[in-house]
């Protein structure tokens, strides 16, 4: 049984402690005798194993999920392991999503390569803007998360908090185009009710308006995912839940917009674009200094130090 383990998920671990390496190394030989040792995660298609810290020294506890295919088994994501329990027993509904035919699970395979490649771009050209990408976060604080919004996580969205709960920022760019920055949990659940409680004012003021004249800013089925910046979380985009499509939102209240993206197709183009810049067509990636900067947010005074990047 072939194990892998992508070098930017390895490298990520390794910053939990100099025991980390091995033992992963220890963990992958047995993924590789027994690659069904592992627990449902919540994702469909991902399992997860643990490292108990206590049998390795400068190494803490450790939560692993990976894919199994017939001839390999893939390393997604490694994450500190929560005091709180990492697993929390399946509802009826998700054990339905779990057990859904491959399509579920063919949607995290699709969020997972498309931010795998995105990671490994920024590794390779942009090591500032690397670095500034938080870890993935616990199964435990999505299900805490989950339940403080009060509405479902999708399981694409899952996918990528698990890989990266966050982009600070590359000297103050993220990463996707037009030098958007994932946004960090805190920031999603604060937006979120910041907006929900906007839509509340809108309620009491729609009850005196006629129905062509009601105002939707903000549906409980939105989650922020994107902002403008790193330091600007006045507008961005969400994704719908019961859709499954990107939004426009803004604090200020604009008419939020519905796009044609998906949160895979939204990275995958992202992805796209630095692979092939000369192909790309909403924005071009370049450099300054070791972090990415797209050319819609260059800043005029830096201009002469922005180089294109053309593969």
């Amino acid at each position: 049984m072939n194990v892998e383990i992508p070098s930017e998920v390895r490298n990520s671990a390794a910053e939990f402690g100099a025991g980390v390496p091995y033992a992963l190394k220890v963990l992958l030989g047995q993924l590789a005798d027994d690659p069904d040792m592992g627990r449902p995660s919540g994702l469909p298609g991902v399992l997860t194993v643990t490292i108990d810290g206590e049998m390795f020294e400068d190494c803490p506890a450790l939560a692993i999920g990976y894919i199994r295919e017939p001839d390999r088994v893939e390393v997604r994501y490694v994450n500190l392991l929560s005091s709180s329990p990492p697993f929390v027993e399946d509802s009826e509904d998700e054990l339905r999503e779990e057990h859904r035919p491959a399509a579920a699970a063919g949607v995290v395979r699709e969020v997972a390569d498309a931010l795998h490649r995105i990671m490994c771009w920024l590794q390779l050209h942009a090591p500032a803007s690397y670095a500034a990408l938080r870890p993935g976060a616990s199964p435990a604080t999505l299900a805490a998360l989950e339940e403080g919004l009060g509405v479902r996580i999708p399981v694409d969205l899952k996918a990528l908090w698990l890989l990266t709960a966050g982009d600070d920022g590359g000297d103050g760019w993220g990463s996707l185009p037009a030098n958007r920055a994932l946004m960090n949990l805190d920031a999603v659940a604060a937006t979120y009710r910041l907006k929900m409680e906007d839509q509340t004012n809108q309620d009491v003021l729609n009850a005196q308006r006629s129905a062509d004249e009601s105002v939707t800013v903000w549906k409980a089925t939105w989650i922020p995912v994107v902002a403008l910046g790193p330091a600007d979380s006045t507008g961005g985009l969400y994704l719908d839940v019961a859709t499954g499509r990107m939004g426009q939102w803004s604090r200020y209240n604009d008419a939020p917009g519905e796009e044609p993206d998906t949160l895979s197709t939204y990275l995958e183009e992202a992805a796209d674009m630095l692979e092939n810049p000369a192909l790309a067509t909403r924005d071009k990636p370049g450099l300054i200094g070791g972090a990415l900067v797209w050319l819609s947010s260059v800043d005029p005074a830096r201009e002469d130090r922005w180089r294109p990047w053309t593969g």
